[in-house]
């Protein structure tokens, strides 16, 4: 089973929550950006992601706003489940900008990045460019989604598209080339499911689209059944909390 969740911002109690007390080797927990556990590289984080290897269930994460990049990208690059990715541990997986994985059976469009409305006050020691997606990224994305008929189960993001952006009123006023690339995804690519986490609250859009932060969801619940009380009761927190 996959279950699909928010930020985490380093904390590792996310993953002892109920919900997840069933999942076994074969599950699979995604996590929409701001994963927050390659940050300092205190001797805590290493403990902490210690802790996240020595799970039973795999944890698979798109990189957010707040990561520290140039310790992501020392990790090699490989394939996983059918796309690039980085193998931090054998369930520990970075999933990549524009990548399509086979989880479960079913089909996932990954793109992580975003924009930091801090960013000028953490220029200085830990804020980094490639937070923001390129357009060779957004490029190869879509390569990517046409070789596969531009049909997918799932898309897994940190931003939401534009007219999710001004639809949850969040940061209506900034934009990105990512932004309006997956406003062109709303329409020009077949998917089931939408999921980011990027706006810090649990929120159910019509009739795709799930703003995900603290709660953690089994997607076979949100495809077989209508859910729509949950999601309703959303939580917000500062979008721009540090790991």
């Amino acid at each position: 089973m996959v279950y699909v969740t928010g930020d985490t911002h380093g904390d590792f109690s996310r993953f002892q929550n109920s919900v997840l007390k069933k999942a076994g080797a074969n599950d699979v927990v995604i996590v929409c950006g701001d994963f927050g556990f390659f940050w300092d590289d205190s001797k805590q984080e290493q403990k902490l992601r210690k802790k996240l290897a020595g799970l039973k269930y795999t944890v698979a994460f798109v990189d957010g706003c707040h990561e520290n990049f140039d310790m992501l990208e020392k990790y090699p690059v490989t394939q996983w489940n059918g796309g690039n990715a980085r193998v931090i541990e054998k369930n520990l997986i970075h999933l990549m900008r524009g990548q399509i994985y086979t989880i479960c059976g079913k089909r996932f469009f990954t793109f992580g990045g975003g924009h930091s409305q801090d960013f000028e006050y953490r220029t200085a020691d830990n804020w980094w460019e490639q937070e923001q997606p390129n357009y060779g990224e957004i490029l190869g994305a879509a390569d990517n989604l046409k070789k596969y008929g531009n049909k997918v189960d799932y898309i897994i993001t940190h931003e939401p598209p534009a007219s999710l952006k001004d639809c949850l009123r969040i940061d209506m006023m900034q934009r990105l080339e990512v932004h309006a690339f997956f406003e062109d995804l709303t329409t020009g690519c077949d998917f089931q499911q939408w999921y980011f986490g990027k706006c810090h609250l649990n929120r159910y859009v019509p009739l795709k689209y799930y703003a995900v932060f603290d709660e953690i969801y089994p997607l076979h619940d949100t495809a077989d059944k209508a859910i729509t009380a949950p999601w309703e009761q959303h939580t917000e927190h500062d979008p721009e909390d540090e790991p």
